[in-house]
């Protein structure tokens, strides 16, 4: 049978939508006309020529609506295109990758390149990556990305778009800043409670160790004042009634020299100058960790939880700053008064 002379164009038509599936398209060459004789010993399909369209399957490809870049990526689950829309002026590739995992759970690994192998960071601002080509790595495929070319602004123009960009970024803090304070509040807020709260029953126990320590070092003090006393009353008694002071001298400076020998032993033992305000304190811990050990109270616990509560309330006086809230300094020297 003899084929036609002229071969007519035929095209399949892709289908558009947010996520359309992977499209191409089939062109014919018309040929020109041939003697039977020759395609009597040649295939059907010598007669024909396949081309592709310029868009793969699997190709990343951008391109600009409204003024906004739509990146359309095929997604590797599923095998299906996305379409991307983002602000280059608020955006960044962080938020690009965020939401092209959101998007496909089976995305293990995304990462975005330059096209001599540098990692671009996270926080690199979407209109910088697209001056440029770059590399989409998803999982183990890399996808080479060439954004279309803009005109380069003049330098007054550039200024301008930097301007606008600096009071786009002012004005979301400065609608954002209130709604981030008072959820920042109340996380700090509701965690010192959390805190308090474990804390209560420790500091329960803590206070009544404290008061039988206190109470034992008062002891020990008033128990070395009547130590003194009886001391002088031995001494003078000695002096005036028993012996004469001829007698007592040598004694008195034996005495006086055994206490010096006694507290240089104290610092030896302790590396501790042997002042009354110290020395009381020592004895009063040593009371109190004794108390520890039989009632097994747990201090590393409670230093624990009182240090993380001192943080938390730095981090609640640093977020009520006057700076912070963006207030006048004078409002701060006021709530302390």
């Amino acid at each position: 049978e003899l084929l036609p002379a002229t071969f007519t164009r035929q095209t399949v038509r892709r289908a558009h939508g947010l996520r359309s599936a992977a499209h191409s398209t089939l062109f014919t060459q018309p040929t020109s006309t041939l003697s039977p004789q020759v395609w009597s010993g040649a295939p059907s399909w010598h007669g024909q020529r396949l081309l592709c369209s310029s868009a793969a399957p699997e190709e990343v490809t951008v391109v600009y609506h409204n003024g906004l870049p739509v990146i359309s990526v095929s997604l590797p689950s599923r095998r299906e295109r996305c379409q991307f829309t983002l602000k280059p002026l608020s955006d960044c590739v962080g938020v690009f990758l965020t939401q092209l995992q959101a998007e496909d759970r089976g995305i293990d690994r995304v990462a975005v390149y330059s096209m001599d192998g540098a990692r671009i960071a996270s926080s690199t601002g979407i209109d910088i990556l697209l001056l440029d080509d770059f590399k989409l790595v998803i999982n183990d495929t890399t996808h080479h990305v060439r954004p279309p070319r803009r005109e380069i602004l003049p330098h007054e123009e550039a200024d301008r778009l930097n301007d606008v960009k600096f009071l786009v970024q002012q004005l979301y803090t400065t609608l954002r800043i209130e709604e981030h304070q008072l959820s920042k509040e109340r996380e700090l807020i509701g965690r010192l409670e959390d805190l308090n709260s474990q804390l209560r029953p420790l500091e329960k126990v803590r206070k009544e160790l404290s008061r039988k320590a206190e109470r034992r070092t008062t002891w020990v003090l008033w128990g070395g004042m009547a130590y003194m006393a009886t001391q002088f009353g031995i001494l003078a008694r000695l002096t005036w009634w028993e012996y004469s002071w001829d007698i007592m001298e040598p004694v008195t400076y034996f005495i006086t020299y055994g206490t010096a020998m006694a507290m240089y032993a104290y610092f030896v033992l302790t590396r501790q100058e042997y002042v009354y305000p110290d020395a009381r304190d020592r004895q009063y811990l040593l009371f109190f960790h004794k108390g520890v050990k039989r009632t097994r109270f747990d201090v590393d616990k409670y230093n624990k939880l009182k240090d993380d509560i001192a943080e938390v309330e730095l981090d609640l006086k640093r977020l009520r700053d006057p700076l912070q809230l963006q207030l006048p300094l004078q409002q701060l020297t006021d709530a302390k008064n």
